[in-house]
């Protein structure tokens, strides 16, 4: 057994036995390590951009979605790689379609011949029209509900007050309104101007889509005021004029005023009423300034003062009171 062992074409022979193990063993690692790259898996890659070719500028096309969902399937290595890369295009070609309905094949390019690819929708319908551009005018608005109580919308308005809008003629004959909306928080009391994105409308106020509009962001001014009503004036005399001088009759320099305030406060009112010292008046200041205030509940009314005029008689007969000048003026006339 030592002399065989000793043998040299013994030693040749184990050597070449050890040989074959460690090939067959590395390409077995080999072979599994290549059957897990070359397995079959299925990935989904949602939301696809979806390319137009078309080269009228004249027509417009209607129906295409923006993106697509995409399912490929294949070897690990190449799906992976296809994922991540994402160096492929999907397509519709429309540049040999007339004008009418369509419904056309998504396209693929550069995938792997090792893939399976399908397309969710693999069709589309889709609509070719004529590009038309037509000019409206901007309904701005504003929710009342964002005011303040006690504050009211007095006047909004847009700058520029039209917007030129692009898009097929179906799509924009069916244009009823066009809107620039503001929004904000609660509670505003106060003028304000901002900006405010424009958007087209259909009759039921549904948002029309695949339409240019220029410009799309325009300027709004929105003009508050705190909630006010206009009354006529009444005159109360009050006090007893000088002996010798009749009041004729009270003029006041407004025959109506405004009061502010909260409208369950402001509606009431029917009259407001100015109450008159005509005691203070003389034959020769006929003039009576009174200071005005704001009805209980309400918080301001303008004009804040008012200035009343009397026409009045002088009786020339009776003396007048110590320091009062009598006007020179005939018995019974008025000044």
């Amino acid at each position: 057994m030592d002399k065989l062992m000793d043998s040299p074409w013994f030693l040749r022979i184990m050597a070449l036995l050890l040989a074959f193990l460690l090939f067959f063993s590395v390409k077995a690692d080999e072979d599994a390590v290549n059957s897990a790259n070359n397995g079959t898996i299925t990935e989904e890659i949602e939301d696809v951009e979806l390319e137009v070719f078309y080269g009228d500028t004249n027509l417009m096309v209607s129906g295409l979605p923006e993106t697509v969902d995409l399912t490929i399937s294949g070897p690990t290595s190449t799906v992976q790689t296809a994922r991540q890369l994402k160096d492929f295009t999907l397509f519709v070609d429309l540049r040999n379609m007339t004008i009418g309905e369509h419904r056309v094949p998504i396209q693929t390019e550069n995938f792997s011949e090792q893939l399976r690819v399908q397309i969710n929708p693999a069709f589309v319908d889709i609509t070719i029209e004529e590009r038309v551009t037509q000019e409206f005018r901007i309904d701005p608005e504003m929710n009342e509900r964002l005011l303040q109580e006690g504050f009211v919308l007095e006047e909004i308005t847009a700058d520029p007050n039209s917007v030129t809008v692009t898009g097929p003629k179906s799509v924009i004959d069916a244009i009823s309104f066009v809107k620039a909306t503001v929004t904000g928080e609660q509670g505003v009391n106060e003028s304000f101007t901002t900006e405010a994105r424009v958007r087209v409308l259909a009759n039921d106020l549904t948002k029309l889509e695949n339409v240019e509009i220029e410009p799309e962001v325009v300027k709004v001014s929105v003009e508050i005021q705190e909630y006010s009503k206009e009354v006529p004036v009444v005159i109360k005399e009050n006090g007893t004029p000088p002996t010798g001088i009749r009041i004729d009759e009270l003029i006041p320099s407004s025959k109506t005023v405004r009061v502010y305030g909260p409208k369950n406060a402001v509606d009431p009112l029917n009259e407001y009423v100015v109450e008159v010292n005509t005691g203070v008046i003389t034959p020769t200041d006929t003039t009576i300034e009174t200071e005005l205030k704001a009805p209980k509940g309400t918080t301001s009314v303008t004009p804040a003062d008012m200035t009343v005029e009397a026409e009045i008689t002088v009786d020339e007969t009776v003396e007048a009171p110590d320091g009062v000048e009598k006007p020179e003026v005939s018995e019974n006339s008025s000044s």
